[in-house]
């Protein structure tokens, strides 16, 4: 069963409630930042500076890599033939590693239960088939020495069956969905929701920030530094906020049904 690690000692804890109304609630606004599609062939260049403000602000994001990219709009760059040397660098450094799908392919026109994009790499497939995908993407992590900790869907889209696998194959955590705070489902799956694509002022709540950094440029990145300077003080990380999930009441979520 994959569980998340313990929060090393240097950590960023859990940001308290400010005296805005929000101490009485226990709602106070945290944000949780996530970069999707890290491979061999992204955009190193971007991602070389991220990684620099990140260390320099003292973020632990979430990482969504993609075990074995096939998808063409992904290959922005040669592959780097260290690749997974680095996903063991940044996973020792208490950043959250987690499994983006298996080879980010568009097999299927269906939005699964989220309903964002009408493209899948799981929904509308098989439960035999979704379970075999996932068990090779599971493959090669472990012969790469990665241990996520969560499950994210290439382009949000995931059905009641590929839930079924991820729990069957020792998944807990996922992170996509709208809801103000994370929430269990009827099978005991975290979702840690993930609502914003980019930092914006909310009053209450956990928000998951999602970045597509492969195609961000010089103007990307110098607004990404604003918006870490702005937010610092109420950005947190994964074990934080699943932390504070355990000992939180159910969440009301944006959209029923999720």
């Amino acid at each position: 069963m994959f569980k998340l690690k313990s929060l090393p000692a240097d950590a960023p804890r859990p940001v308290a409630a400010s005296s805005t109304g929000c101490r009485k609630t226990g709602l106070a606004p945290s944000y949780l930042l996530r970069f999707d599609d890290l491979c061999p062939t992204m955009n190193w260049d971007v991602w070389r500076e991220l990684e620099t403000m990140l260390l320099e602000f003292s973020v632990r994001p979430i990482l969504a890599v993609v075990p074995s990219n096939q998808d063409p709009d992904l290959m922005i760059q040669p592959a780097r033939a260290d690749f997974w040397s680095e996903v063991r660098k940044w996973q020792k450094r208490g950043w959250t590693i987690a499994l983006h799908g298996y080879q980010h392919l568009a097999l299927t026109a269906e939005a699964g239960v989220v309903g964002i994009a009408k493209r899948s790499e799981f929904a509308g497939l098989s439960a035999g088939l979704q379970e075999e995908k996932l068990r090779l993407a599971l493959k090669i992590f472990a012969q790469e020495e990665i241990h996520p900790e969560l499950w994210i869907a290439p382009a949000h889209s995931f059905d009641a069956l590929t839930l079924l696998a991820l729990r069957k194959l020792g998944f807990t955590t996922l992170s996509d969905g709208f809801a103000l705070r994370p929430h269990r489902d009827e099978n005991g799956m975290l979702w840690i929701p993930q609502q914003l694509w980019k930092f914006r002022w909310r009053p209450a709540g956990t928000w998951t920030v999602c970045c597509h950094h492969n195609s961000w440029r010089a103007r990307d990145l110098s607004l990404f530094r604003k918006a870490l300077q702005k937010y610092r003080e109420q950005i947190t990380d994964l074990p934080s906020v699943v932390a504070l999930a355990s000992l939180s009441q159910p969440s009301l979520r944006l959209i029923d049904g999720l």
